[in-house]
């Protein structure tokens, strides 16, 4: 319950905040252009709450379906407008100031990447420090050199801090169908670059989470002891006579030496009956478990109610790094964080659009909601990433040449820039029809691919 409240209230801040960015944008330059604004809504349908303010009397609104928002200006095309204020309805502004009043919401978004890329960089990331586990022989990192114990210190020239610098250059290099450089420090303490083909891989082995097996490596992890520490009561391990203390030794006839390895094992097996071994009191111990069902993240996995001893992380601990910068340098770094997500989401809806990335890729709501919980869960700077990489994604696709979005009507105003008149109603009515049609289309797809996920 804990979790679904957590899930919940970080995803109403999140889309709070990205929603209220964006159609201040709008309404900001739309005040200076000295456009009167009639009302600003934060989502659709009835207001629950409404209030006028400033001398305009505009209505400043919360309504009920918050999936978006609006800013409505005074418009002859909507509208009677009074002699007097004709001047202040957007449709009589000039082309530039109504392309600079739309082009407004999205910039805004760009605007609020920087800020928080910036303050994430300053408030610093931590996590794992790039140490190559096991290397799988016949993969594409061992075919370019990569071996077990290697320090990754760059790619492609950039400084890897923790895994994360990894990834996001990866994606790049998939994206763009391309090898990879990586200057890395062995187990002799010695420097050397490896290259990686990432030409056979595609977007869609990183969506499914399967990158690592696909290039044939494993980050390195501690090796955790296999041991019982809590048993929760009415659960499948407790059915099974599980208790506290035992260390568990084989699981189907294969040895177990490691927790995680026991955990994978588990997760992969729902509802399968498992004959497991484990030492209690320096005897083996014969059991059947049989995990229950448990659908996470969309995926359906096993579940048995065992929590892990606690252990002291010996020799093989996996040491961290935090990626933290004074306010100049993470400014710089902000920048680039910027550049970097809103090309690698060009080149993966080109991707998309071309037919080489699946559109099961596509996420609603429900799915834009767990990821805000789980960021919020580890912490304040992940949640920045997470509201960075959203904000790109929301400026993206509000620039997309596609009626009802803010790059439809630019589009439009670049056509009345070339054709030195502005584009028929009747086009533009016809133009808003087809692109309902296609964002319905692409939110319901999203959706039902958030169902699916669930089910």
């Amino acid at each position: 319950m804990i979790d679904v409240l957590q899930t919940v209230v970080s995803f109403v801040i999140a889309l709070g905040v990205l929603v209220t960015i964006h159609e201040y944008g709008h309404y900001w330059v739309a005040k200076r252009c000295g456009v009167r604004i009639l009302r600003f809504s934060l989502g659709f349908g009835r207001p629950f709450w409404q209030k006028r303010f400033g001398p305009d009397a505009t209505e400043f609104a919360v309504a009920a379906i918050p999936l978006g928002g609006y800013v409505k200006m005074l418009d002859e095309r909507e509208g009677p407008v009074a002699a007097h204020e004709r001047h202040r309805a957007f449709n009589t502004q000039s082309l530039a100031r109504r392309a600079a009043i739309v082009a407004a919401g999205p910039l805004a978004n760009f605007l609020l990447a920087l800020l928080v890329y910036w303050a994430m960089y300053m408030v610093g990331v931590s996590g794992a420090r790039p140490y190559v586990g096991d290397v799988e022989p016949a993969g594409v990192a061992a075919h370019g050199g990569l071996r077990a114990g290697d320090e990754i210190l760059r790619v492609d020239g950039r400084a890897t801090a923790i895994w994360d610098n990894v990834m996001a250059t990866a994606i790049e290099a998939i994206l763009d169908e391309n090898t990879v450089r990586l200057t890395v420090r062995g187990s002799d303490g010695l420097e050397r670059d490896v290259t990686l083909d990432f030409s056979s891989l595609s977007i869609d082995d990183l969506s499914r989470g399967d990158f690592f097996t696909k290039v044939g490596f494993e980050p390195r992890r501690p090796r955790i002891p296999p041991i019982i520490g809590r048993v929760v009561p009415g659960e499948a391990a407790a059915a099974a006579g599980l208790q506290a203390g035992d260390r568990v030794q084989a699981l189907g006839g294969e040895p177990v030496d490691d927790w995680l390895d026991w955990v994978a094992a588990i997760r992969a097996q729902p509802e399968r009956s498992l004959e497991i071994v484990v030492e209690r009191a320096g005897s083996p111990v014969h059991l059947t478990l049989v995990p229950r069902a448990h659908v996470e993240d969309g995926v359906r996995i096993g579940r048995i109610g065992a929590e892990v001893a606690p252990y002291a992380a010996g020799e093989d601990a996996v040491p961290t790094a935090t990626e933290r910068y004074n306010p100049a340098s993470a400014a710089l770094h902000a920048v680039t964080r910027t550049r970097d997500v809103t090309l690698t989401t060009l080149k993966f809806l080109r991707k998309m659009v071309i037919g080489e990335a699946s559109v099961q890729n596509l996420s609603g709501p429900i799915s834009i909601a767990q990821f805000a919980g789980a960021s919020a869960k580890l912490g304040i700077p992940r949640f920045l990433e997470f509201l960075g990489l959203v904000s790109v994604s929301l400026a993206v696709l509000n620039l997309l040449p596609v009626p009802m979005l803010d790059g439809g009507h630019l589009m439009y105003y670049l056509i009345e820039s070339i054709i030195r008149k502005p584009v028929p109603e009747a086009v533009q009515l016809y133009g808003q029809h087809i692109g309902l049609m296609f964002l319905l289309g692409l939110m319901g797809l999203a959706i039902y691919n958030d169902i699916m996920r669930i089910l």
